[in-house]
Order: C-alpha cells, then structure tokens, then sequence
C-alpha cells in the first residue's frame, strides 16, 4: 500500500505549481476547472510515483499559523545527498524563500533543512 496524493489548498495555484515543478522537478497536469463549484486544481507528479494536488476555489479560510498544532506538519523531499541539500537550500535562499530550519544533522541522523513553500508550507529537503 502506498499514499496516492496530498492535496494542498492554495491561494495562488498558479504560484505553487511553478514552485514544485521548478525546485522538485514535478510535472504537472493539466489545469481541471469546475465552474459550477468554482473549483480549480492541478497534480503535481514526481519521479518516485509521489503527486501533490493543489486546489484553490475562492473564499478559502485563512491558514492556521506556522508552528506546533494537530495535523498534517510537513512534506518530506528525499534529495539523494547532502551537498543536493546544500544546494537547494542556498538556491531558494537566494530566491527569496524563507528557510525555516538550516541544514543540520538531526538527532536521529537525517541530513536537512526545512523551507517554506510559496504559501508557507513547510518543506523538508532531506538526504
């Protein structure tokens, strides 16, 4: 059994696609458009078999703030080493994305830094 898809509610779909095909080499479908429900989304596929639905109709709530609270925290990237760690960070950094956590070894021995999405999901690029 395998996790299928994580959507994701966004402001600006648009926004966030470019980020994930951009910077995690994502290929994304076409743009579904519901009019009657004024629902629109996209999924963002990855090499490993992994996609990221992204959804965006008008009105949504504001976000629940950045920090410790129940629910889904982050999205992990596997990005094979740390130097690709390294690399990506410094190059979101130079982008203008904030960097949430600076690459470090955890205590239970992974390699990585944490960035914050378009829309200021948490990102983990890890080794």
């Amino acid at each position: 059994m395998q996790i299928g898809h994580i959507a994701i509610w966004a402001y600006n779909l648009e926004a966030m696609k470019l980020f994930y095909t951009r910077y995690f080499a994502g290929v994304s479908s076409k743009k579904y458009v519901n009019t009657a429900k004024q629902f629109e989304s996209c999924f963002i596929s990855f090499g490993s078999g992994a996609s990221i639905e992204l959804m965006h109709k008008p009105g949504l709530s504001t976000p629940i703030p950045a920090g410790d609270h129940p629910g889904i925290t982050h999205i992990a990237f596997t990005l094979g080493s740390v130097q690709a760690v390294l690399d990506l960070t410094e190059t979101l950094r130079a982008d203008g994305y904030t960097i949430a956590g600076e690459p470090r070894t955890t205590g239970d021995g992974f390699f990585e830094s944490v960035v914050l999405d378009v829309e200021g999901n948490r990102i983990e690029l890890v080794a």
